[in-house]
C-alpha cells in the first residue's frame, strides 16, 4: 500500500472505458444550455412555488452537475493502461475466494470502481466495501474475516488474484 494513508487507490480504467466515460462527460457538458434553456422556460410560466417543471428541470440541473464533477474528477485522476502486477490483492484485480473454510463456495470478482462496472460481466465490488477492506493487502491462501451489513461475521479464505484484463 502507500506510505500516505489518506491517499486513494488509484483507479485503473481500461482505454475504452476511460473514453467511454470522457464521451458521457462531454455529453453532459454539452447539454448544460438544454437545460438552462428549460429552466428559463419554466421560470416564464408564473409562480414557481408550485411549478413543477421549474422544479423538475433544477433537479435535473442539479445531478447533471454533480455527475460533470464527479466524472471530471475521476478522469483526472484514473490511470489508462493494465493495473501493475502485484503480490497482494489491490484494487483493480480479479480475485477469487473461498468462504468458511468450504474451498468449493468459491466466488470471483472483481475489486475497482463502479465505473468499471458497465465494462464486465464479473461482480464488482468496492474496496471501501466491508469485504473490500478485508482482502485488500492479503495474498493468496490468507485468511480474514469481515463484517457483513447483516451484522454476521463471515470468513473469506483469497484462493488467488490477477490484474483485471477488462
Amino acid at each position: 500500500m502507500s506510505t500516505n494513508d489518506n491517499e486513494a487507490p488509484a483507479t485503473w480504467l481500461s482505454q475504452d472505458a476511460y473514453d467511454r466515460l470522457q464521451a458521457e462527460l462531454d455529453e453532459h457538458i454539452a447539454n448544460r444550455p438544454v437545460i438552462a434553456a428549460e429552466i428559463n422556460a419554466r421560470r416564464e410560466e408564473g409562480d414557481l412555488r408550485e411549478n413543477g417543471g421549474y422544479h423538475a428541470a433544477r433537479e435535473e440541473q442539479g445531478k447533471a452537475e454533480g455527475r460533470i464533477l464527479y466524472l471530471k474528477e475521476l478522469l483526472r485522476t484514473a490511470k489508462v493502461g493494465e493495473a501493475p502486477t502485484a503480490d497482494v490483492v489491490s484494487p483493480g484485480m480479479v480475485v477469487t475466494i473461498y468462504f468458511d473454510d468450504d474451498a468449493d463456495d468459491t466466488e470471483t470478482f472483481l475489486l475497482g470502481s463502479r465505473e468499471i462496472a458497465s465494462t464486465t460481466d464479473l461482480t464488482v465490488y468496492s474496496p471501501e466495501s466491508a469485504l473490500g477492506k478485508a482482502i485488500l493487502g492479503g495474498k493468496a491462501g490468507q485468511t480474514c474475516t469481515y463484517t457483513a451489513p447483516s451484522g454476521a461475521d463471515i470468513k473469506v479464505t483469497v484462493v488467488k488474484f490477477e490484474p483485471f484484463s477488462g
